[in-house]
């Protein structure tokens, strides 16, 4: 009898040479990429929007839990875990991406499909924190989901899409950032929340490997797109480094 095989990602050694993973590479500046407090000022911006904005709640996933944007729209309540306190978790394992009508099976302009470098039944498993859970848990009482289990629609029931999320990234920013930064490319995006959310995990010192499983890379492609934020923890590396060297020489 054959053994089933298990889902693992992809290789993407040859994608790494790709215009896409320059473009990703050229994105991480770290220029371009929000710090925790111009994040959560922003995710402020848009829920102060009104009841559109706080229908766009989605984008704390990008941030909190590093979900693409894809994955974010297909998030189902059943794959989310929200205790009361502390962390709960996500199980990502549809991304509802706009392909347009023309080009899905079903005929939506979300098209309905595994995780992106991933075999088509994976699913990814990211912790959240407590302020994620918070923030899914209110969403969940205050807008109940979509027929199908989604978490998050527009206001009027619709599927989520970039002209919305898009406008009212746009006002944010206006409303948020100083004339300087509002010029520049910091945070031009909402798509820069997820590089914020891997920079972050980085600079707090998780384990790349572990990083790069929540994020769904590989780690060489981790290595090579964040290598900026890795480097700022040098003094962090080397005071755990004498500290264990004191340890184990003589007393």
């Amino acid at each position: 009898m054959a053994q089933a095989t298990p889902d693992v990602p992809v290789r993407l050694d040859s994608w790494a040479d790709t215009p896409e993973f320059l473009d990703l590479l050229h994105l991480t500046n770290p220029a371009f990429v929000p710090d925790p407090a111009h994040a959560a000022a922003l995710l402020a911006g848009v829920r102060a929007q009104g009841t559109r904005g706080r229908h766009l709640e989605a984008l704390g996933c990008i941030y909190y839990a590093a979900s693409r944007l894809g994955e974010t729209v297909g998030l189902k309540l059943r794959d989310c875990e929200l205790p009361r306190r502390g962390w709960g978790m996500l199980r990502l394992n549809e991304s509802r991406a706009r392909s347009g009508t023309a080009w899905t099976d079903s005929g939506e302009a979300h098209d309905q499909r595994g995780l992106k470098h991933r075999s088509r039944k994976a699913v990814r498993y990211v912790p959240i924190p407590p302020e994620l859970v918070a923030l899914l848990r209110w969403h969940v009482i205050r807008f109940g989901t979509a027929p199908d289990g989604r978490l998050f629609r527009t206001a009027r029931g619709g599927m989520v899409q970039e002209s919305g999320y898009g406008e009212a990234w746009a006002r944010a920013r206006a409303d948020v950032l100083t004339s300087g930064e509002l010029a520049s490319r910091l945070a031009k995006r909402p798509y820069d929340l997820r590089h914020a959310a891997v920079s972050t995990w980085l600079s707090s010192g998780v384990e790349p490997q572990l990083v790069a499983e929540r994020a769904g890379h590989s780690v060489a492609v981790l290595f090579r797109a964040y290598a900026k934020f890795l480097k700022g923890g040098d003094e962090a590396a080397n005071a755990k480094i004498s500290a264990r060297l004191r340890a184990g020489g003589p007393s």
